[in-house]
């Protein structure tokens, strides 16, 4: 690796990224090579021009680049500084083997909510405490990526469904403390999981990971109240340790846990 370059890489615990990596390279230069996973790619300083299946390509901070399966690629900087980025590999059968040609002959689209979104799930990611969060986010940018390559590009329908959103508050009302993944609850309710989110958030306002964690607050709030340590109280409430409680609580009640029931 170039001297100077800083790289972070994990495998989140979320279904469909097999691995997440923030770089910064001063200087590096990638040779040919191939990913066995969709590549989504965005640029947070510099400007990155790349070759993908002998076509050149450039991808700029305000773009977001899909990279296909299996096909060959290199990247280097277009600034002597070098550039800084964060990608997404998505296993292979998330965007699906048909709709690699449309990604080799458009890689890069110009879209604010796309980029904004997958900013969003590299920020979740980032702590790995969110997992409805994440699961949410990850399939609006998946449907997305789709439209794009599809070249279908469309704002999503304005109309309610009450009765899914619902069922989907049935569901997390029912599942507070262990919670259930989006998956899981759209095959309950029969609705694809990106019309679960949305159909949610227009009939609450709020998406569902945002109800979810104000129910476990509220829980939390009355193991407090019982008398339970505020360390004992996170698992009780379902949130990931301590720090995660106190970050939600915080962020709700404008206190800790243990200032709520502070004498």
């Amino acid at each position: 690796m170039s001297s100077g370059a800083v790289v972070r890489a994990w495998r989140p615990g979320l279904a469909g990224v097999v691995e997440v990596l923030h770089a910064h390279f001063p200087s590096h230069a990638y040779p040919t090579h191939t990913h066995d996973a969709w590549t989504v790619l965005i640029v947070d300083e510099g400007a990155v021009r790349y070759d993908l299946d002998h076509r050149e390509h450039g991808l700029a901070q305000a773009q977001v680049s899909l990279l296909p399966p299996h096909v060959p690629h290199d990247g280097r900087s277009v600034l002597p500084q070098g550039f800084r980025k964060r990608v997404l590999y998505l296993a292979p059968d998330r965007l699906g083997d048909g709709l690699i040609g449309a990604a080799v002959d458009h890689p890069e689209y110009v879209d604010p909510l796309l980029r904004h979104r997958i900013h969003q799930l590299h920020g979740v990611l980032k702590n790995g405490q969110e997992d409805l969060e994440a699961q949410s986010r990850l399939t609006l940018i998946e449907e997305r990526l789709g439209q794009h390559l599809r070249r279908q590009v469309v704002d999503p329908p304005d109309r309610r469904d009450a009765g899914v959103a619902v069922q989907l508050r049935e569901l997390l009302d029912a599942k507070v403390t262990d919670g259930i993944t989006l998956e899981d609850a759209a095959k309950v309710v029969h609705a694809h999981p990106a019309h679960l989110v949305r159909a949610f958030s227009r009939e609450y306002g709020m998406p569902p990971h945002r109800y979810l964690t104000g129910r476990r607050v509220d829980l939390a709030r009355r193991y407090l109240l019982d008398g339970h340590p505020a360390a004992e109280v996170a698992t009780l409430a379902g949130f990931y340790d301590q720090s995660h409680l106190n970050r939600h609580f915080r962020k709700l009640l404008g206190v800790t846990p243990a200032s709520f029931v502070k004498p």
